[in-house]
């Protein structure tokens, strides 16, 4: 039973500090034992060469007994510029709590759902998790995936895709906040892509991938304005990526997404959001897919 009263004397929880790397990885094991510790190390140094945004944790929670670790919450702070004052997103990530404690991570993930400015998401719940995301609030803003093929997709002849970089001239046409999502992304291995389409431009990011333990080659959708941006660029876009030998894209949707060649899987993939506004389907920036890998 969850546990959202004060913690025990001799139980504790704070924010995860660099000297708690070793502690937080261990723990972070013994919750996801598929993953091996170099993933996790690996996964909070990314998170130290992130910029900070503001006072927020850099790194997460955790609930701590006579100085061992036994519970910790990765957190992923970014902050989006927009005509109407910035935006603040946190992306709730492998949550590891011992099975004796327990009952006290919901006493954690409460700690980390202070800010009410804040938008929450959490992207790779686990199913034993489902009635404790609802319990806090959350609301799905992606219930399922649709796989498809976007070559299939018949482009128009004007339509070409570029690499995105920062010194191209079409990057002038997106606002500071897509200059810096493009840039940020293909640092962090993603192909950022500039779709010109009937003479406007038109940003996406993809991460490759592998999905089917590990068979088949992808790329999801980390980053597009619409679905309907997708589908009129997935033409250009599969031919882009043929280049490279990849034809399937995965992107997140609530049904199925008329116009791309593919399949809807529902109950696939769901995403959940907290806080004053959805993200769009499709809109994975700056979360654990992009910094931890899949």
């Amino acid at each position: 039973m969850a546990v959202l009263g004060p913690l025990p004397p001799d139980l504790h929880c704070r924010q995860i500090v660099e000297d708690d790397w070793d502690g937080v990885a261990d723990c972070l094991c013994r919750g996801f034992p598929e993953r091996r510790r170099g993933y996790w190390m690996r996964a909070l140094t990314r998170l130290s060469q992130r910029p900070a945004v503001g006072d927020f944790p850099r790194y997460g929670f955790l609930l701590e007994k006579f100085g061992r670790i036994v519970g910790a919450v990765l957190t992923l702070y970014a902050r989006y510029p927009g005509q109407g004052g910035d935006e603040t997103r946190c992306n709730i990530s492998s949550l590891s709590v011992d099975a004796e404690y327990r009952p006290y991570a919901s006493r954690m993930i409460a700690t980390v759902l202070m800010h009410k400015e804040v938008i929450y998401t959490n992207i790779s719940p686990s199913p034993g998790t489902l009635k404790q995301n609802r319990a806090f609030g959350f609301r799905l803003f992606s219930h399922g995936q649709v796989a498809f093929f976007p070559v299939l997709s018949a482009p128009l002849r004007s339509d070409r895709v570029l690499a995105a970089h920062h010194d191209l001239a079409e990057m002038a046409r997106f606002t500071d906040n897509e200059r810096y999502i493009l840039q940020e992304h293909a640092a962090l291995g993603c192909l950022s892509l500039i779709c010109i389409c009937d003479g406007t431009a038109v940003p996406f990011v993809l991460k490759p991938r592998r999905i089917l333990h590990g068979l088949v080659p992808c790329c999801q959708v980390v980053y597009c304005r619409s679905h309907t941006d997708l589908v009129r660029c997935a033409g250009a876009i599969g031919r882009f990526l043929l280049r490279s030998g990849k034809l399937l894209c995965l992107v997140d949707a609530m049904g199925p997404v008329a116009g791309l060649q593919g399949r809807y899987f529902p109950n696939r993939g769901l995403k959940f959001f907290k806080g004053p506004k959805s993200p769009s389907p499709g809109d994975l920036t700056f979360t654990e897919l992009v910094l931890f890998g899949s």
